[in-house]
Protein backbone atom coordinates (compact mmCIF):
# COMPACT_ATOMS: atom_id res chain seq x y z
CA UNK A 1 0.00 0.00 0.00
CA UNK A 2 1.42 2.91 -1.17
CA UNK A 3 2.11 6.12 1.85
CA UNK A 4 -0.59 8.61 1.80
CA UNK A 5 0.88 12.52 0.73
CA UNK A 6 0.90 14.62 3.33
CA UNK A 7 -2.15 17.70 2.45
CA UNK A 8 -1.11 20.86 0.99
CA UNK A 9 -3.07 23.73 2.72
CA UNK A 10 -5.26 25.13 1.60
CA UNK A 11 -7.33 22.41 0.73
CA UNK A 12 -10.52 22.01 -1.16
CA UNK A 13 -12.98 23.19 -0.76
CA UNK A 14 -12.16 26.36 -1.39
CA UNK A 15 -13.58 29.69 -0.10
CA UNK A 16 -12.48 33.02 -2.50
CA UNK A 17 -10.17 33.36 0.58
CA UNK A 18 -8.35 30.13 0.47
CA UNK A 19 -8.27 29.88 -3.52
CA UNK A 20 -6.73 33.45 -3.19
CA UNK A 21 -4.12 31.71 -1.29
CA UNK A 22 -3.69 28.95 -3.52
CA UNK A 23 -3.13 30.90 -6.63
CA UNK A 24 -0.79 33.13 -4.77
CA UNK A 25 1.03 29.82 -3.75
CA UNK A 26 1.57 28.63 -7.00
CA UNK A 27 2.70 32.19 -8.39
CA UNK A 28 5.37 31.63 -5.77
CA UNK A 29 6.44 28.19 -6.27
CA UNK A 30 6.50 28.86 -10.91
CA UNK A 31 8.62 32.04 -9.56
CA UNK A 32 11.07 30.07 -8.15
CA UNK A 33 12.08 28.33 -11.58
CA UNK A 34 12.53 25.13 -9.24
CA UNK A 35 10.90 22.26 -11.31
CA UNK A 36 11.23 19.50 -8.32
CA UNK A 37 9.67 22.27 -6.08
CA UNK A 38 7.25 23.26 -8.52
CA UNK A 39 6.48 19.55 -9.31
CA UNK A 40 5.50 18.77 -5.33
CA UNK A 41 2.51 20.58 -5.97
CA UNK A 42 0.74 18.30 -7.90
CA UNK A 43 -0.39 14.52 -7.46
CA UNK A 44 2.23 11.65 -8.52
CA UNK A 45 -0.19 10.76 -11.67
CA UNK A 46 -1.35 14.59 -11.96
CA UNK A 47 -2.51 15.34 -16.03
CA UNK A 48 -1.61 17.96 -17.44
CA UNK A 49 -2.08 19.81 -21.06
CA UNK A 50 -0.17 22.96 -21.62
CA UNK A 51 -0.30 24.74 -24.70
CA UNK A 52 -0.61 21.42 -27.45
CA UNK A 53 1.71 19.13 -24.68
CA UNK A 54 0.36 16.27 -22.95
CA UNK A 55 1.65 15.58 -19.51
CA UNK A 56 1.31 12.68 -16.90
CA UNK A 57 3.26 12.88 -13.97
CA UNK A 58 5.63 14.39 -11.71
CA UNK A 59 8.50 12.68 -13.54
CA UNK A 60 7.27 14.37 -16.87
CA UNK A 61 6.62 17.86 -15.27
CA UNK A 62 9.83 18.12 -13.90
CA UNK A 63 11.16 17.25 -17.17
CA UNK A 64 8.79 19.69 -18.62
CA UNK A 65 9.76 22.91 -16.17
CA UNK A 66 13.40 22.34 -16.33
CA UNK A 67 13.42 22.46 -20.40
CA UNK A 68 10.71 25.64 -20.01
CA UNK A 69 12.94 27.55 -17.62
CA UNK A 70 16.24 27.09 -19.81
CA UNK A 71 14.39 28.67 -22.64
CA UNK A 72 12.53 30.99 -21.02
CA UNK A 73 15.44 33.42 -19.47
CA UNK A 74 14.56 36.05 -16.94
CA UNK A 75 11.03 34.27 -16.34
CA UNK A 76 8.82 36.16 -13.98
CA UNK A 77 4.84 35.22 -13.53
CA UNK A 78 1.76 36.94 -11.87
CA UNK A 79 -1.31 35.01 -11.85
CA UNK A 80 -5.00 36.15 -10.29
CA UNK A 81 -7.83 34.26 -9.75
CA UNK A 82 -10.46 34.35 -12.02
CA UNK A 83 -13.08 31.84 -10.48
CA UNK A 84 -13.44 28.77 -7.93
CA UNK A 85 -15.62 26.06 -7.10
CA UNK A 86 -15.16 23.35 -4.38
CA UNK A 87 -12.32 21.43 -5.79
CA UNK A 88 -11.75 23.67 -8.97
CA UNK A 89 -9.69 26.94 -9.43
CA UNK A 90 -9.75 29.09 -12.84
CA UNK A 91 -6.78 31.07 -13.36
CA UNK A 92 -5.79 33.66 -15.82
CA UNK A 93 -1.60 34.96 -15.98
CA UNK A 94 0.48 36.33 -17.44
CA UNK A 95 4.63 35.95 -17.77
CA UNK A 96 7.29 37.86 -19.08
CA UNK A 97 10.65 36.07 -20.12
CA UNK A 98 13.12 36.58 -23.26
CA UNK A 99 15.38 33.90 -24.99
CA UNK A 100 18.68 33.41 -25.73
CA UNK A 101 19.04 36.57 -28.07
CA UNK A 102 17.32 39.01 -25.94
CA UNK A 103 14.13 38.90 -27.41
CA UNK A 104 11.30 39.90 -24.88
CA UNK A 105 8.13 38.27 -24.41
CA UNK A 106 4.62 38.52 -22.71
CA UNK A 107 2.61 35.58 -22.71
CA UNK A 108 -0.46 35.92 -21.58
CA UNK A 109 -3.15 32.65 -20.66
CA UNK A 110 -5.62 30.97 -18.83
CA UNK A 111 -5.87 27.91 -16.63
CA UNK A 112 -8.03 25.70 -15.42
CA UNK A 113 -7.14 23.42 -11.87
CA UNK A 114 -8.88 20.49 -10.09
CA UNK A 115 -7.34 19.23 -6.58
CA UNK A 116 -7.48 16.25 -4.97
CA UNK A 117 -8.96 16.13 -1.13
CA UNK A 118 -5.41 16.54 0.12
CA UNK A 119 -4.86 20.07 -1.82
CA UNK A 120 -2.53 18.63 -4.26
CA UNK A 121 -3.62 19.35 -8.06
CA UNK A 122 -4.43 16.63 -10.21
CA UNK A 123 -5.10 18.23 -13.33
CA UNK A 124 -3.98 21.33 -15.12
CA UNK A 125 -4.97 22.71 -18.13
CA UNK A 126 -3.36 25.37 -19.85
CA UNK A 127 -4.27 28.15 -22.73
CA UNK A 128 -0.89 30.50 -23.31
CA UNK A 129 -0.19 33.06 -26.24
CA UNK A 130 2.74 34.47 -27.13
CA UNK A 131 3.13 38.62 -27.52
CA UNK A 132 6.70 39.38 -28.33
CA UNK A 133 7.36 42.75 -26.99
CA UNK A 134 10.40 45.62 -26.68
CA UNK A 135 12.29 45.06 -23.73
CA UNK A 136 10.92 48.74 -22.55
CA UNK A 137 7.45 47.83 -22.61
CA UNK A 138 8.33 44.81 -19.90
CA UNK A 139 5.96 45.69 -16.93
CA UNK A 140 7.37 42.86 -14.66
CA UNK A 141 10.71 44.18 -12.32
CA UNK A 142 11.19 42.92 -9.15
CA UNK A 143 14.61 40.99 -8.47
CA UNK A 144 14.69 37.21 -9.83
CA UNK A 145 11.64 35.17 -7.44
CA UNK A 146 8.88 35.89 -5.48
CA UNK A 147 6.92 38.90 -6.75
CA UNK A 148 7.10 41.20 -3.45
CA UNK A 149 3.94 41.60 -1.46
CA UNK A 150 2.14 44.67 -2.51
CA UNK A 151 3.58 44.78 -5.85
CA UNK A 152 0.61 45.37 -8.51
CA UNK A 153 -1.60 42.44 -10.00
CA UNK A 154 -2.65 41.94 -13.70
CA UNK A 155 -5.47 44.01 -12.73
CA UNK A 156 -3.29 46.94 -11.61
CA UNK A 157 -1.21 46.86 -14.87
CA UNK A 158 -4.10 46.87 -17.00
CA UNK A 159 -3.61 43.26 -18.22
Amino acid sequence: MREQEPARLPVPPFTKETAQVKVRLAEDGWNSRDPETVAKAYTIGSQWRNRAEFLVGRDEIVHFLTLKWNRELGYRLIKELWAFDGARIAVRFAYEWHDDSGNWFRSYGNENWEFSANGLMERRLASINDLPIREQERKFHWPQGRRPDGSPGLSDLGL
